[in-house]
């Protein structure tokens, strides 16, 4: 049976604030954590409307402090925007604070548009075409060993100790899988993003993984959306929500996440009824049962033993009782 972790995008919605959205971030990570779920991550979203969490390192202690079993981590740092170095010491002094329990997830995608990327990056910008060497960095700079050659070898990144991170590079495409392979990290294929060809990259990380210093043996995970009710019309009915935020956010619109009345409301031009359907092709909603039997097909799809659930839901309430149904559902250990 394959374990499951949360993904935790920090939505605000409709007749929220962000202040709301980073409350219940807390209060979710507290509830997984005794429902038994392997890892909590936090993602990095940018000058988003409908995602509060811009800043995973400062979440990831405040959720650690708040937890004591699951591992918590980024999912991920959009390590495109800083400096490798200092990503290093704000994760080395979380794994001082935390040993054993924090992940250090990297990703290749801004998360955020190209004018909120160009702020973050600065005068000198950033650009994905050095992901591969910052990533490099990273590394050599987590591991207390930059090569001799490196211009900074003389630089060491504070605390040191004895652990270091699980590091983790998650994507929706080949590129990252390629590197993950590479460098001997963990890697997460985003299946929320992209339905396509998920499982042959998975699988071709597998393959092409080379043992590293942090880990001896591939580590894989897939990322779904998911949605669990008691009854399957109303599994369906909570999903609708999404098919509207994401109508919005592929034709440029944005704005607050829906509820499934406004979902309901909705007009859909054809344009938005194909974007829909293609995106509920990366979803999974319905009972108990159905989700358990859907995400373990996926799972051998992917060759993978985790499985990383995204749920958002009109409410807190009906977002927690999903997350509830499936630890049951899987008999996660409650604690």
């Amino acid at each position: 049976m394959a374990r499951l972790s949360v993904l935790d995008q920090s939505p605000v919605r409709s007749g929220g604030t962000p202040a709301d959205a980073i409350r219940e971030t807390l209060a979710l990570a507290e509830a997984c954590d005794r429902l038994g779920y392997t890892r909590y991550w936090l993602a990095e979203h940018h000058s988003t409307a409908a995602l509060a969490g811009s800043a995973p390192e400062v979440l990831i202690g405040q959720v650690a402090a708040r937890t004591s079993r699951i591992r918590v981590g980024s999912g991920g740092v959009m390590l495109q925007h800083y400096s490798p170095l200092k990503v290093a010491e704000s994760f080395r002094v979380l794994e001082t604070l935390f040993p054993g329990r924090i992940d250090l997830g990297l990703g290749r995608a801004p998360g955020s548009d190209q004018l909120a990327a160009r702020a973050l990056a600065g005068p000198g910008g950033g650009s994905p075409e050095f992901f591969p060497q910052q990533v490099s960095d990273l590394l050599a700079w987590l591991g207390g060993n930059p090569p001799p050659e490196h211009p900074f070898a003389r630089v060491r990144a504070m605390p040191t100790g004895d652990s270091v991170p699980e590091v983790w590079l998650l994507g929706s495409s080949n590129q990252s899988a390629a590197l993950a392979a590479h460098f001997g990290t963990g890697f997460s294929f985003a299946h929320f993003i992209n339905a396509d060809g998920g499982a042959e990259v998975t699988r071709a990380y597998v393959r092409e993984f080379k043992p590293s210093p942090l880990l001896a043996e591939p580590r894989a995970s897939v990322a779904v959306f998911v949605v669990c009710a008691e009854m399957e019309a109303d599994a369906e009915r909570l999903a609708t929500s999404r098919d509207l935020f994401i109508a919005r956010l592929y034709t440029g619109r944005g704005g607050r996440y829906p509820t499934a009345a406004e979902a309901a409301a909705h007009p859909y031009t054809p344009w938005e009824q194909q974007i829909v359907q293609q995106a509920r092709r990366r979803r999974v909603a319905g009972t108990p049962a159905q989700c358990r039997e859907r995400l373990e097909t996926l799972a051998r799809e992917y060759g993978v033993d985790e499985i990383v659930v995204v749920t958002i839901t009109e409410s807190t309430a009906t977002r927690l009782r999903s997350y509830e149904l499936l630890a049951e559902a899987f008999g996660l250990e409650t604690r």
